[in-house]
């Protein structure tokens, strides 16, 4: 995956920095990260490194193709790499947890509002809240 990074920064006139490298590889590993988080991972290897740097790389990449970013709370965005954004995200309120799931399981939602008022949803930027199984059982053991 690595050289496939190096190919695009390097095919759109841009250096492969070992910044960029670090901040591609902590996106990679925390999948849905916040710029603060992509920052702490990337300081454990480079002290060096500012936040500014982080958002700054984050900003670059999204503009290349390589990273995008979702809103899974009222915080800040979520980032994970472009090529594995085509995905919806269901949010937990109660807990958190972030589920993963395929474009196909929102398919009617996608049609139904395509036919009703013409609209051509983001699905890759699509979150849904609510609560998740286990806080579901939680809220009401008898009906789990």
């Amino acid at each position: 995956m690595s050289d496939t990074w190096d190919r695009k920064l390097r095919a759109s006139g841009y250096r492969v920095t070992p910044q960029r490298q670090l901040v591609l590889e902590a996106v990679s590993r925390l999948e849905h990260a916040t710029p603060e988080d992509i920052y702490a991972d990337v300081r454990l290897t480079a002290r060096g490194v500012n936040v500014s740097t982080v958002y700054r790389t984050l900003e670059l990449l999204e503009q290349l193709g390589l990273v995008t970013h979702t809103h899974l709370s009222h915080g800040a965005p979520s980032y994970h790499l472009a090529e594995e954004a085509e995905h919806v995200h269901l949010v937990c309120r109660q807990c958190g947890r972030v589920t993963q799931v395929g474009q196909s399981d929102v398919a009617p939602l996608v049609a139904a509002l395509r036919q009703a008022h013409g609209f051509k949803t983001d699905v890759g930027h699509l979150t849904v809240f609510g609560l998740c199984a286990d806080c579901q059982a939680v809220e009401n053991p008898a009906s789990a």
